[in-house]
């Protein structure tokens, strides 16, 4: 085989490799999450450790959904599902690259106006892209264009629907800094601890949602089910 030939099995496989790191440490972060809710079984100490475990983990998957998006385009590309302008592959890379090096640069430099700044401008990026893959999935399966393959394009609408979930596990779970700050501040109690288990069981429900849009959208992929 020459290089040309590899080309779309080693972009396939890449794109394989991203799911199976985004979903398995995806399942890694919760289970951390689960084991920091019991107050019963841990100190406080050893809780503060896992969220801090959790935190680290959880950059693979935060990587691996920036990169899923230029590297989906280029499978499409390659592959021919679908006639992807070049200039479409270019800016996927150069967004897949900027939102990467902000995802990084924003935990090198937590808690300081830096990293505050880069998750607004990550924020924007993400709610950008989550309404193109919705457009593009929904008009592909509307019209049949720019997406011919049923597929891809009930792909695409799935991908839309990930960024949708994943950024609502942001929002619901933004409140955890300050409620965490008031069991550091008021230490473990009814008082400080119900709110904070209250805000991790409704981000719970988008986790899930996530989950099994990522199963729904991998299994398309494989299966191609729908021509």
């Amino acid at each position: 085989m020459t290089l040309a030939d590899l080309a779309y099995p080693t972009l396939v496989y890449v794109h394989l490799l991203l799911f199976v790191l985004w979903l398995g440490a995806d399942v890694g972060v919760f289970l951390l999450g689960q084991h920091f809710r019991k107050r019963h079984l841990y100190t406080l100490d050893q809780r503060l450790a896992l969220l801090k475990l959790l935190v680290l983990i959880d950059m693979t998957p935060r990587t691996a959904w920036a990169l899923m998006v230029p590297l989906s385009l280029s499978v499409s590309a390659a592959g021919g599902w679908w006639q992807v302008p070049g200039w479409l592959v270019a800016a996927g890379w150069a967004i897949g690259g900027v939102w990467l090096g902000l995802v990084w640069d924003a935990h090198k430099h937590d808690q300081t106006p830096r990293a505050a700044r880069n998750r607004r401008i990550e924020g924007w990026i993400r709610y950008l892209l989550a309404a193109f893959y919705l457009w593009l999935g929904g008009l592909s399966l509307g019209s049949g264009w720019p997406i011919a393959v049923g597929w891809l394009a009930w792909k695409a609408l799935l991908f839309g629907l990930i960024f949708v979930a994943a950024i609502m596990i942001d929002v619901s779970f933004k409140p955890v800094g300050g409620q965490l700050a008031a069991v550091l501040r008021d230490g473990s109690s009814d008082a400080t601890e119900v709110p904070l288990r209250r805000t991790m069981d409704r981000t719970r429900i988008w986790v899930w949602a996530t989950y099994l849009l990522l199963v729904a959208t991998s299994y398309l992929g494989v299966t191609k089910a729908i021509p």
